[in-house]
């Protein structure tokens, strides 16, 4: 059994793969080639914002977002330490510094309840994550950073596709960010990230960095990097983007399936992460907690069935941010939920048959 399927939907998009890339081949400009503006266009369209912006990778847009708002040394960007460590990095590679907030019980994402008193003088953004497929609590998290005049950075790399309140993904504050790494929702073909914003002078600054600062040639007015989407990249997205509906329906048929099979199953102890009322998940991971996680991956290896513990060691006990003087206990919540976390293979592909396989595996 795969733990993400990443074949099957190859092979149901591989001749509009290959034609987009033909085309690439054909007028041959690689780099920022009409297939870039077009995919970006289309993913405006879809999140429902005025500006998409291709990039390199999901970690260059977090950090290009942060350079845009020219967020530096001696400031801080509060975020969440259950995550992928990109989140965190790219503040402290930015040179300001991660402040953590802990995480929500149910649904795993920033507890909005524990934002506002994290917030200091130097304060300069806030970025949730929308963790394994939902996104954080958007409008409870974008009050309180209206009522400081702060940005929000959403962290849409495994929720883009999923919404909050009838609203997309990505749209939901001043800035969204995504990843197109081949195991997200929108997976491509290699790394790849985006950009959405309102915002006409962000989503001009967004250019201008991905291009090494530049606004046009010889004309450099801000730092930049080599942040850009490559144009092969958006060529392919564009193929699979062309499923991507169908995909989110699949995923959201195939989440519902397994919280039926577990608590049809009484597997005791085991819980799976809360979808708010309000909102849809992408479910880019289908993950479970269960005070016996290593026994019971062993138990689901053994039936030849892939698991894996994402985030076991949380960011704030990481060593490259041992300086933030953090220690066990700081963030009970995210320490409970990184022990005890266990993800089950998903994709949209994933059968009923292997689905009711994995969960009769969990109860040996």
């Amino acid at each position: 059994m795969e733990f993400i399927d990443l074949k099957t939907r190859l092979a149901r998009v591989r001749d509009r793969v290959d034609e987009h890339v033909a085309a690439v081949h054909n007028h041959g400009r690689y780099i920022l080639g009409p297939e870039v503006a077009e995919l970006e266009e289309a993913l405006a369209s879809f999140v429902g914002v005025n500006h998409c912006v291709g990039v390199s990778s999901g970690t260059d847009s977090l950090l290009i977002a942060l350079m845009a708002l020219e967020i530096g040394p001696g400031d801080e960007v509060i975020t969440v330490p259950y995550t992928w460590i990109s989140t965190a990095e790219v503040i402290a590679l930015a040179g300001a510094k991660p402040v953590f907030v802990d995480i929500d019980s149910a649904t795993w994402n920033m507890d909005p309840a524990r934002l506002e008193s994290a917030i200091t003088e130097r304060t300069k953004a806030i970025m949730p994550v929308g963790i394994y497929g939902q996104t954080a609590d958007m409008d409870a998290i974008n009050a309180i950073a209206t009522r400081h005049d702060l940005p929000v950075i959403e962290d849409g790399a495994q929720s883009f596709g999923a919404t909050h309140r009838g609203r997309q993904s990505c749209a939901l504050s001043a800035i969204g960010s995504t990843s197109f790494f081949p195991s997200k929702p929108l997976g491509g073909f290699g790394d790849g990230g985006a950009l959405f914003t309102d915002d006409e002078e962000l989503a001009e600054k967004f250019r201008w960095i991905r291009v090494h600062g530049q606004a046009r040639k010889h004309h450099h007015p801000v730092l930049g990097l080599n942040g850009r989407l490559d144009t092969l990249q958006a060529a392919m997205l564009l193929a699979v983007f062309e499923i991507f509906p169908d995909e989110i329906q699949q995923r959201q048929k195939i989440g519902s399936r397994y919280n039926a099979l577990l608590a049809e199953a009484d597997l005791g102890d085991i819980r799976f992460q809360q979808i708010d009322s309000d909102s849809t998940s992408v479910h880019a991971i289908y993950t479970v907690l269960s005070p016996a996680r290593d026994a019971l991956q062993a138990r689901l290896e053994a039936a030849g069935i892939p698991a894996v513990a994402y985030y076991a060691v949380p960011l704030h006990l990481q060593p490259v941010f041992s300086h933030l003087g953090h220690r066990a206990g700081d963030f009970p919540v995210t320490e409970q939920i990184a022990a005890h976390c266990l993800s089950l293979p998903m994709s949209a592909y994933l059968t009923e048959v292997d689905q009711r396989e994995v969960v009769r595996a969990m109860k040996i």
